[in-house]
């Protein structure tokens, strides 16, 4: 839901920058591959270590290539298929480290198997999500849905609550339980929209299969 409004807006706010590092001959993919290691050295550098305030900074700085990128690919003229890919891939990896650094918290210090099998659960529904929409349009599916928690909403609630709960290391009390909400919301709305995606799918194939359709693929 975030994706309709915030790319846009975040898009024309980083047109400048785009054009900026064009006329420096960066890259597009340099951009995407430099972004890429940026949120994962913050996400498993700072998150284990339950420093969640400064690894939120550090993601949010780099965060945005996935937008640049893109951006610049336009202005350039050079779309392509494999920028597309390569974007698509990276992104995975990046939504991998930010959970999976949660999970070493917890897995370590921050002593709660429960809060860390959360953590991985939303790694791996992140993951399935994504390529539920990638596979029906391989197949020639439309999927016209967008689900209640996509990428954009993952990383906006679980990474403004670690910043939020990163402040408890600045004395500010009571404030480092905004984590566990937030990723119990978004292990919740994951398999929403996991669901979501599988019945538009399976309502789609069945309408462009017709009745044989219904019937499962050997």
């Amino acid at each position: 839901m975030l994706n309709k409004y915030a790319r846009a807006f975040f898009t024309r706010v980083l047109t400048p920058f785009a054009a900026f590092l064009l006329r420096r001959g960066v890259s597009p993919d340099a951009v995407t591959l430099v972004g890429t290691a940026g949120v994962v050295a913050g996400a498993l550098v700072f998150f284990p270590r339950g420093e969640f305030f400064w690894g939120t900074i550090v993601i949010t700085l780099f965060v945005f290539s996935d937008l640049v990128d893109g951006n610049m690919a336009r202005q350039a003229g050079i779309s392509s298929r494999w920028g597309a890919f390569l974007d698509s891939t990276l992104d995975r990896v990046a939504d991998g480290a930010i959970f999976g650094g949660f999970a070493l918290w917890y897995a370590g210090n921050g002593d709660d198997n429960v809060l860390c099998a959360v953590a991985l659960f939303c790694l791996a529904a992140g993951q399935v999500v994504s390529y539920t929409k990638a596979r029906g349009e391989a197949i020639g599916l439309p999927v016209a849905v967008n689900g209640l928690v996509e990428r954009a909403e993952r990383l906006v609630i679980s990474l403004v609550a670690a910043g939020l709960a990163g402040l408890h290391g600045f004395g500010v009390p009571g404030i480092q339980v905004l984590l566990p909400i937030a990723l119990w919301l978004v292990a919740v709305g994951s398999l929403v929209t996991l669901v979501q995606r599988v019945v538009t799918v399976r309502r789609e194939a069945i309408e462009a299969d017709g009745p044989a359709g219904q019937g499962a693929a050997s």
